[in-house]
């Protein structure tokens, strides 16, 4: 996902972007990468990067991390089918990277508890039926989410 020298923006709003922004930290600290936190406050991952944004630093951003949980992603993906819409991207997809792709909102919490990292309230956004029904679903088998992103990354 992330090589030497590459200028990594991200940001580190809620639980997910605190816990992205830790696991940056310790690529960070292995080899040699840039990060740059809020880099992108307001336009979507694709239009920063076909923008160019350069930061204060006069580098532009190689890669943009997004702190997307499997969560996210599941629902993303059903609304998708049932709804119809464009494709979805990948845990990787270009130059935009999901690191957390493949976690539970319930893990990535917990290691951010376990960490003792700082964050606000968990917010919990009104959900529509269709998310409401795959919760309940998740309640009685645990494996869908991770079974809706198997079955799409094919």
């Amino acid at each position: 996902m992330i090589k030497k020298n590459e200028v990594i923006g991200y940001d580190n709003s809620g639980f997910r972007g605190i816990v992205l922004e830790d696991v940056l930290k310790m690529f960070a600290e292995k080899s040699i990468v840039e990060l740059a936190p809020q880099a992108y406050p307001e336009e979507s991952s694709q239009e920063i990067l076909t923008k160019g944004i350069k930061l204060p630093s006069k580098k532009k951003l190689d890669k943009i991390a997004i702190a997307s949980t499997t969560d996210l992603e599941a629902n993303k993906i059903i609304h998708t089918l049932i709804r119809g819409g464009k494709k979805l991207e990948s845990a990787v997809d270009g130059r935009v990277i999901k690191p957390l792709y493949l976690f539970l909102d319930k893990e990535v919490l917990l290691y951010a508890k376990l960490r003792g990292l700082k964050f606000g309230d968990v917010e919990e956004k009104r959900k529509d039926n269709i998310s409401l029904f795959i919760d309940e679903m998740e309640k009685l088998h645990p494996e869908v989410k991770q079974a809706v992103i198997a079955s799409y990354l094919g």
